[in-house]
């Protein structure tokens, strides 16, 4: 017996109806069976005898039992053919999902307010979402945005040519003023568009009380722009490219933002205090306390922080500060164990607070031990110092060069030898961390504060990974500045969709979603003077993310008259 087709199914999924061929006399026939499942038992009944399968055949008969069946499973043929690549398919899920939060952020609403006026002749607003959209689920630069977007549904992008994206990307670049004295970057179109996203969002309730900054590198291949392009310490590990600097800030709830772009060569601790100074002016900022971390610490720094009447979080640096070595660490008061819930193999945290001054001068420290942390930094020492006990029993001075070994050597006549006091300075520092703050909070709300500085870190690993945001192959500042922010958009729709999210109790993994967005398809036929449209199934929790965001699934499959 072969089952040549499954007809309809009904019921409750205890029944269902099907064609068989069977072999009687030498001879093949179709009959029309049903299969009726009695507890755990699944039975077959002939429902009808349709004949013999060449008769069928010869006589037209089977072709138009095929065609009668058809007309009623149009989307199972149409399915088939998307499967077999006889008809052309559409991803709907990304433009779906990504152009409702589009417009739920208000995007699209501040792009058009920003580009009255400008006579650029293609749709700026649509290019710059499909750049977008690309960052998201593929990346790479813009160059693959033209072919990339045919595989999907966007409305109003079928006029778009790659000159389009890179006039689209320096517009958004384009700086509207000089650049200030005093200031690391000018003002461009980017910092008008995170201002105006910013005051959609804003209510009574909406303040800036409380910002994280963190700083990365992003290198070119190629020149780099006009200014952006220069060598500096890079954070990609790769010194041979010139680079820029990119600093993100986000608000207490991890939304992001503005983000500044300058020079490669400029040094964290020169980038905090200006752009600090820029969110005053741009958003408003009355009263603001900054999470930053070490690299953006110095005293010039901190004193101009404070002559702003600025709080601050910020991480110190241990063993190059005389302060905390010789004053900090050396304090004999007990720590305390910090009372905070802790994630998945986090371990203890104690806490004691330093300090150091009187008056006006008092310096205020917030000291933190972990002890996973600590346990780890003694293996690693030791794991070392065995590497350099074996070094040495060679007589291989040349062990000197690597800077692993060389803080724990001295030179003793004309060898070396393991500093034992080195080894007792650096256990001090296991498992310690130092903050420095002026916030009227308590050491436990400091902590706590610092520790949510991972979330920029987290949007840096995203935005390099995920959205990768190089390679940039643009020659200008402004085309430059342009592509990164298109990642910042793309950030900042990444991050409304995770909280939409987690407020309806689900918390689904990035990849896997944007692979099921992307098994969403649908596709068109016309047939019997319709046109007859259906979609795949639904994957993964493409339907959850859906409600979350509040959209309905387009239809299984519709109908309207050809045109």
């Amino acid at each position: 017996m072969v089952f040549l087709w499954s007809i309809v199914q009904v019921g409750d999924n205890n029944t269902c109806m099907f064609v068989v061929e069977r072999v009687a006399r030498g001879h093949r026939y179709l009959y029309l069976v049903e299969s009726v499942r009695e507890g755990k038992v699944v039975r077959q009944r002939t429902i009808k005898a349709l004949g013999r399968k060449d008769a069928l055949a010869a006589s037209g008969e089977l072709d138009r039992l095929a065609a009668s069946i058809a007309r009623h499973a149009e989307r199972s043929i149409i399915l088939s053919d998307i499967d077999d690549g006889k008809i052309t398919a559409h991803r709907i899920g990304g433009p779906l999902l990504f152009g409702r939060l589009w417009q739920r952020l208000g995007v699209d609403a501040v792009l058009a307010e920003v580009l009255a006026g400008r006579g650029f002749g293609f749709d700026v607003e649509r290019a710059v979402f499909v750049a977008m959209l690309h960052r998201l689920f593929v990346s790479g630069s813009d160059r693959a945005c033209t072919d990339w977007m045919k595989s999907y549904a966007i409305d109003g992008v079928e006029d778009l040519a790659l000159h389009h994206f890179y006039r689209a990307m320096a517009w958004l670049g384009e700086e509207i003023e000089e650049k200030a004295e005093g200031a690391l970057a000018p003002r461009c179109v980017k910092d008008v568009i995170e201002e105006k996203l910013f005051d959609r969002r804003r209510d009574l309730f909406t303040d800036l009380s409380l910002v994280f900054m963190d700083t990365t590198s992003l290198s070119f291949y190629g020149a780099g722009g006009d200014t952006l392009g220069r060598r500096g310490h890079s954070k990609d590990h790769r010194p041979e490219l010139a680079q820029m600097i990119l600093a993100v800030v986000i608000d207490a709830q991890g939304r992001p933002i503005c983000t500044e772009m300058v020079p490669g060569n400029t040094a964290d601790v020169k980038v905090l205090l200006p752009i600090v100074t820029r969110l005053r002016t741009r958003f408003g900022i009355t009263r603001s306390c900054v999470v930053a971390d070490r690299g953006m610490i110095s005293a010039d720094t901190i004193a101009a922080l404070e002559k702003l009447g600025m709080e601050y979080i910020l991480g110190a640096r241990e063993r190059s500060s005389s302060v905390i070595r010789d004053v900090v660490l050396n304090d004999t008061a007990p720590m305390v164990p910090l009372v905070l819930e802790r994630q998945a193999g986090e371990t203890q945290l104690w806490v004691k607070e330093v300090r150091v001054g009187s008056g006006k001068d008092t310096q205020r420290y917030i000291v933190t031990l972990n002890e996973a942390e600590a346990k780890k930094d003694k293996a690693d020492r030791q794991a070392i110092i065995d590497g350099l006990q074996a070094q040495l029993k060679k007589g291989d001075k040349a062990l000197v060069g690597n800077s692993a070994y060389r803080r724990y050597l001295k030179a003793s006549g004309k060898s070396f030898e393991i500093d034992l006091g080195k080894l007792a300075d650096e256990a001090r520092f296991d498992g310690i961390s130092v903050l420095r703050t002026n916030a009227r909070i308590t050491p436990l709300q400091a902590v706590i504060r610092y520790r949510d500085l991972l979330q920029v870190e987290a949007l840096f690993r995203v935005a390099k990974a995920s959205f990768d945001t190089r390679p940039i192959f643009h020659q200008s500042d402004a085309a430059i500045r342009g592509h990164v922010f298109v990642s910042f958009l793309a950030l900042t729709l990444a991050k409304e969709l995770t909280r939409l999210c987690q407020d309806k109790g689900f918390q689904p993994e990035w990849q896997p979603l944007l692979n099921d967005l992307d098994r969403l398809q649908q596709a068109t036929i016309e047939k019997d003077g319709k046109a007859i449209t259906t979609r795949t199934h639904v994957t993964g929790d493409v339907g959850n993310v859906f409600k979350a965001v509040g959209i309905a699934l387009p239809a299984n499959i519709a109908e309207q008259p050809a045109t």
